[in-house]
C-alpha cells in the first residue's frame, strides 16, 4: 500500500529533505519504502536467528543422547567386565584385599589422564602445577595442605577401600548377578542418608523405592533359607552398598559438587593416600598368611591389570559421562550391568536362577529406576497429561470444523442452506 501523499506529491518531511538535497535515486515515498524494507529485513533476520538457535539446541540435544547411548554401553560393559574377571581370577588366586589395594593405586593416574585431555583440547592451556592448584580448591581456599590431606582424604579412602573389599568378598559367596543387583541398593541407602543427614527433600516415590530395595534384599537372603554362604554374601554386598552410599553423602556434605578436574584431583589424592598409608595392610596379610602367594611371578598379572584397568575406566566414564550427557543415563548404565551379568552367568557359567532370586533382582532394579525420577516428576507428568488432553481437544475441534465446512459445501451444491438451531 502506497504512503499518503501531500499536495506537493511528497509523502513525509523526510522525503522533502531528500528532494531538496537532490539525493541520488530519490523518488516520492522513498523513505517510507526504505523503512518498510528495513522492517522486512529485520523480521527475516530475527526469523533466521530463531531457526539457527533452534537447530543448534536440537543438535546439542541429539549429541547429548548419542554420547549418552555410548556412555551407557561403556559404563555397563566396564562394570560387567570387572565383575566377571574377578570371578575368573578367584579360580586360581583369592586375595581380595590385595586386589582392592592394587586397583585403588591406579587412581593415581586419574589426574594425569585429565590433564592430558585438557592439554590436547583446551584453547587456553595451563601448566600442570597451575592446574593442580586450581583443582585443589575442592579442599578449601588454601588448597591441599598436609592437615587437609590427612583429615579429608583418610575417611574417604577408608570408605573407598571398604566398599570395594566387601564387594570382592561378596563375589566369592554369590553369583555376579546377585552381587551387582544388591549393590544397586546403594541408591536407596544414599537417599535415606541424604534425607536424614543432609535434610534433602522428602519424596514418597523414593521411600517406595527404598522399601522395594529392602524387600529385594530380604528375598535374596531368603532364597537359600537364611543360612550358609548366601546370607553371608548378601550381608557383604549390602555392606558394600552402604559404604558406597555413606561415601557419596559425606562427599556431598564436606566437599560439595565438583567438576571433572576437581574430581580427577581428588581420585589421584585417594590413590596416593592408598599407596602411602594402606600399603602396610597387604604386607601384614601376606606375612600372617591370610592372603599368601608363593612368588610375585606366580601372580596372575594379566587378570589383576584387567580388573584394575576396567575399574579405572568405569570411574573415568562415570565422571566424564556427567559432563558429556545427562547424569540419569550414567545411572542407567550402572543398572544395566545386572542383566549383562545375568546373561553371562546363564550362558557361560550355566547358573540356574530360582524364582525368588529372579523376583528379588527385578524388584531391586525397579526400585533403582524409581530413584532416578526427578524431584518434580509429578508436576512434569501432570503437565504432559494436560498437554495431551489439550492436543486431543484441538484435534477434535478441527475435525468438527472440517465436517461442518464439508456439510455446508454439500448443502450449497445441492441448492439448500443449513440453518443452525439456536
Amino acid at each position: 500500500m502506497d504512503a499518503k501523499a501531500t499536495p506537493n506529491g511528497v509523502a513525509t518531511i523526510e522525503d522533502r529533505i531528500l528532494r531538496i538535497t537532490g539525493y541520488y535515486g530519490y523518488y516520492p515515498g522513498y523513505s517510507s519504502q526504505k523503512r518498510g524494507d528495513g522492517l522486512q529485513s529485520n523480521t527475516e533476520n530475527s526469523t533466521e536467528d530463531a531457526e539457527k538457535s533452534r537447530c543448534q539446541s536440537c543438535t546439542s540435544t541429539f549429541l547429548k543422547f548419542v554420547w549418552g547411548f555410548l556412555i551407557i554401553l561403556s559404563v555397563s560393559s566396564s562394570w560387567v567386565g570387572t565383575t566377571q574377571i574377578i570371578k575368573i581370577t578367584y579360580k586360581n588366586f583369592y586375595c581380595p584385599f590385595f586386589m582392592t589395594w592394587f586397583s585403588t593405586n591406579w587412581n593415581i593416574m586419574f589426574f594425569p589422564v585429565y590433564y592430558s585431555g585438557h592439554f590436547a583440547m583446551a584453547q587456553e592451556k595451563q601448566t600442570m602445577l597451575q592446574k593442580i592448584r586450581e583443582c585443589s580448591r575442592i579442599f578449601g581456599e588454601d588448597g591441599l595442605t598436609l592437615k587437609l590431606f590427612l583429615k579429608r582424604t583418610a575417611p574417604f579412602s577408608i570408605l573407598w577401600t571398604l566398599t570395594n573389599y566387601l564387594y570382592l568378598l561378596a563375589l566369592k559367596k554369590l553369583t555376579a548377578t546377585d552381587v551387582s543387583a544388591l549393590f544397586c541398593c546403594n541408591k536407596a541407602f544414599m537417599f535415606l542418608l541424604s534425607w536424614i543427614v543432609l535434610k534433602d527433600k522428602f519424596m514418597g516415590v523414593r521411600i517406595v523405592a527404598a522399601i522395594m530395595a529392602i524387600t529385594g534384599i530380604v528375598m535374596m537372603a531368603y532364597a537359600d533359607g537364611f543360612h550358609g554362604d548366601s546370607i553371608i554374601g548378601v550381608a557383604l554386598a549390602v555392606g558394600s552398598a552402604s559404604a558406597s552410599a555413606l561415601y557419596k553423602v559425606l562427599f556431598k556434605m564436606f566437599l560439595g559438587t565438583a567438576n571433572f578436574g576437581e574430581a580427577a584431583h581428588f581420585f589421584s589424592t585417594l590413590g596416593f593416600f592408598n599407596l602411602i598409608f594402606i600399603s602396610c595392610t597387604p604386607v601384614i596379610l601376606y606375612f600372617t598368611k591370610v592372603e599368601y602367594w608363593s612368588s610375585f611371578s606366580a601372580l596372575p598379572w594379566g587378570y589383576l591389570c584387567g580388573v584394575a584397568g576396567l575399574w579405572f575406566a568405569f570411574n573415568i566414564l562415570v565422571n566424564v559421562g556427567v559432563v558429556l550427557t545427562y547424569p540419569i543415563l550414567v545411572s542407567i548404565g550402572t543398572v544395566l550391568s545386572v542383566p549383562g551379568n545375568a546373561a553371562i552367568d546363564l550362558l557361560k557359567h550355566e547358573v540356574i536362577f530360582s524364582v525368588v532370586r529372579l523376583g528379588a533382582t527385578i524388584i531391586i532394579c525397579l526400585g533403582f529406576l524409581l530413584m532416578l525420577l526427578p524431584e518434580e516428576w509429578d508436576e512434569i507428568t501432570l503437565r504432559f497429561i494436560n498437554s495431551l488432553k489439550e492436543k486431543k481437544s484441538e484435534e477434535h475441534t478441527e475435525d468438527v470444523a472440517e465436517s461442518s465446512i464439508h456439510t455446508r459445501s454439500r448443502s450449497r451444491a445441492n441448492g439448500t442452506v443449513s440453518i443452525p438451531l439456536s
